[in-house]
This record gives structure tokens, sequence and C-alpha cells, in this order.
């Protein structure tokens, strides 16, 4: 069945000449655009008019914490530092169970996709003791919502008693994270093109696991030829911690346990230096950029408008929702922005290129650009629409691709996952939504609560 998106008022296709269309339409048929034009539009079994929007390639997320959805601004780490936060917050993710991560993975997506998010990872990193397969329920949740889904397998093998920050009732063996890394891979990651799924591997941090489980992730990828993703470098704390315990600098340590590559990506690289940088895109590792919830902890400001000079591959993500406390794309990509300008000046970076960062920057983050990122022929049907009639966007019609970042869309229109959509007229297509959110607030009121 062919589906025709037409009388659009600008198209933003980020492909390789970077080309904004106006009066254009866009065809897709299976999932997949098989036209990109402008003006009249060949015939569609099915015809969606969408004049009066700008259209992007569906946004990519590149980092999250979806369980963390259930502790939004939690009034005890309401202005806590990292470290005080997570050891604070630990105490109560030791709770969670399968229902847990399951509801609070579809409201973590279904919050995004309203921003206009196609495509997501997660890190998920808690596993207590007596719980099982918490990655398999947010799988199931991805798969409920529609959402083109990269999980990382998370884990944490170094407890408060061995040096590092989680207590000993969420960490777990070497054995029991590598044997449930190759399960999932086995068992769920597609390496087809236009996946809808893929696994990656994901040591939380240098401070919460040990040295060999880092090599022997690392190993593990290869054999399997799947991604790394890590945090590294988001606070000064971090920076002393890995000098105190490992005699090393964050950058230092992960080129000695064989990390810097070009399957792995990084989270926050927020205390970088010179040499970090040209470490770092020299051997083509990828970021996620966290502009909110860097704010959010005080972690301070990445030195992305360096590292884009370097040639990093760079994604923006929204983090944890007790980290940041949304999962606004819209707010990121402003953020991402706004905070560059703080550091170098009002021409540090440009609307587009944040608007990149969000779209292709964050396909090739995840190694998935060969079938999403921008709007071309071939390419996968993950789009996002949004209004330009609306009260936030008037009087920005003279360029509407920076409008979109610099006003307020507030939220997408339409976004469309693999051909089908998910959202229409700015809202989720899923009767079952207030329920959710119902079982969402009473999950996390127990779990903050202590009651859970």
């Amino acid at each position: 069945m062919k589906t025709v998106l037409k009388n659009i008022d600008y198209l933003v296709t980020m492909n390789e000449k970077r080309e904004e269309l106006k009066d254009a339409y866009v065809v897709v048929e299976d999932g997949i655009i098989i036209d990109v034009g402008k003006g009249t539009p060949p015939p569609g079994d099915v015809e969606i008019d969408l004049a009066g929007r700008i259209i992007t390639p569906g946004f990519v997320n590149t980092h999250h914490h979806f369980y963390q959805s259930l502790f939004r601004s939690v009034k005890e780490v309401a202005s806590a530092k990292l470290f005080d936060w997570l050891v604070f917050l630990y105490e109560r993710w030791k709770n969670l169970d399968n229902e847990a991560i399951y509801v609070s993975s579809k409201v973590a997506i279904y919050e995004m996709m309203m921003s206009g998010v196609t495509t997501t990872t997660d890190m998920l990193y808690l596993h207590p003791k007596g719980r099982s397969e918490f990655i398999d329920s947010e799988i199931e949740a991805a798969r409920s919502t529609g959402v083109r889904f990269h999980p990382t397998r998370g884990s944490m093998s170094l407890s408060r008693k061995d040096g590092g920050l989680p207590p000993d009732t969420v960490v777990q063996s070497e054995r029991e994270i590598i044997e449930d890394s190759v399960r999932l891979i086995e068992k769920y990651h597609d390496r087809e093109k236009h996946s809808m799924l893929r696994i990656a591997l994901a040591p939380c941090s240098p401070f919460s696991v040990t040295e060999e489980s880092m090599v022997r992730t690392a190993e593990l990828a290869g054999q399997y030829d799947v991604l790394l993703h890590t945090h590294l470098a988001e606070t000064r704390d971090e920076d002393d911690f890995c000098i105190e315990k490992k005699g090393l600098r964050p950058v230092d340590f992960m080129e000695k346990v064989g990390w810097l590559n070009e399957r792995s990506w990084f989270a926050h690289l927020v205390w970088l230096s010179d040499e970090d940088i040209k470490k770092l895109a020299g051997h083509d590792c990828g970021m996620a950029h966290c502009p909110s919830s860097n704010m959010r902890l005080g972690s301070g400001i990445a030195r992305v408008k360096e590292m884009k000079e370097a040639g990093m591959r760079i994604g923006l993500a929204v983090d944890g929702s007790s980290s940041n406390d949304t999962g606004n794309m819209l707010l990121e990509i402003r953020n991402a922005l706004m905070l560059q300008r703080v550091l170098k000046g009002a021409d540090a970076l440009t609307p587009r290129d944040v608007l990149e960062f969000a779209t292709l920057g964050g396909a090739r983050v995840l190694r998935m650009d060969d079938f999403i990122g921008s709007v071309e022929v071939g390419k996968s049907a993950d789009l996002a629409a949004f209004r330009l009639d609306t009260l936030s966007m008037s009087g920005g019609l003279s360029d509407p691709v920076a409008s979109l970042v610099l006003c307020d869309p507030h939220k997408s229109d339409m976004v469309m996952i693999n051909g089908k959509i998910r959202v229409q007229n700015g809202r989720v297509i899923d009767s079952e939504l207030p329920g959710l959110i119902k079982r969402h607030n009473e999950i996390s009121s127990k779990l903050i609560g202590g009651e859970y």
C-alpha cells in the first residue's frame, strides 16, 4: 500500500546536500520511502495532507534510562550532585520489578514520541537480585509502542563494599553479565537493514564495574559485532575517582581496556581535555550529548563545538527522567544550541547543526545511518511533523527550520515510524494510555515511599 504525504510546507531532508524542500511530498510503501519531491505528488492508496507543517527525519535519542520516569523530581535529591543523587536513588531502584520496567518503558517512549522521537536506545543497568529478564520486559514494551529500539544490556559488577557506588543488591557477577548479554544478542539482535531491534552492551560506568568486565565486554562486542556504550567523563568527581582508583583519567582508562574504537559511543563527555577529544575523534568514537541532564545535575558543559570540529559523531539524548526530568527531545535540541553559545558565543552552533545532531547525527552514533536519519529514497519511513500555525510559532515563518529550534512547537503533530502513524493530531495512538499513566503513578508512589 502506498501512502502519500503531500502539501508539506517545509521538508528538512538531511540528505547529502542538506536540501530543504517547499511544497513537498513523500511517498511511502511497505515502511520504506520510495519517492521524495516537490509539487504535485503521484496518487496513493492513502493520502495525508500536511499543509501548514514542517517535516523532519524522526529524532534519534542516543541515551536514556526508561525506568527513571518513575522517579522524576524526587524531593530529597532535587538539588543533589551526581554521586549523592545516585547513592540515594539506588536504595529505591533496588525494588524495581518487571512490571515497573514495562510500565515505565512505555511511558518514557511515548513521552519522547510526542516530541518527534522515532528511534531510541536505553541503558538498563539495574538487575536486582532475585529478578531477571528486565531487558526482555522493556523490549516487550517498546514493541507495543512501535518505536525503533536499540537497547543496551547495562551492567554493574562493582558494589559499595568493593569500592563502587551501588549496593550489593543491584550488582551481578561477571559470569551473570556475560551469559545474559549473549542470551539477549542471540535472541533479539537483528543486523538487517531497516531493523526495528538491535542490542548493544553497556557496562554502566568506570566506577560501577570492574576493569575485567570492561575488557570482557569489549571482546564480546567484537565477537558478536555489536556496539558498546557507557557513561564517561560526566563530572569532575568521576575524573577524580578514576585517577584515584585506576591511576588514569577516564578517556585514558577507556583506551587501556580496549574501548576506543568505532563500536563505542559515550554518554556525556563533559570533562575532556584537548588530547581526550583528539583521541576520541581519532578512534571514531561517538557521543550522546545530554545538555538538560548536565545542567540539572550541575555536571558542566560539554565541549561540543570542539568535538564537532574534530569530526566526532554526535547525537543528542534526553538521559534518564530523574536527571532531566523530562523526555522532550525538542528541549534537548534547543538546550544543546544555547549551552554552546553560553561558552563560545552566538555563532558556536547553528539551529541546523543541532537539528542534525538530533537526526542524522544520532543515526550515525547508533550506526544506523544507512537506513534512518534522513528523508530520502530507500530509507525507513521515520518522520516527524510539527504545526507551523501555533501560537508559539507565530511570527517565526521567515525560517521555519530555525524556528523549530529557537521557538517552541511544544509537541509533534504527527509521527510516522517504519511507515506507520504512531502520533496523530498531536496525540499518541493508544487507547490504553490513561490507564498506563495511572498505573505508572501508582508504582512510582510506592517505590519512592518504600512500599513497593
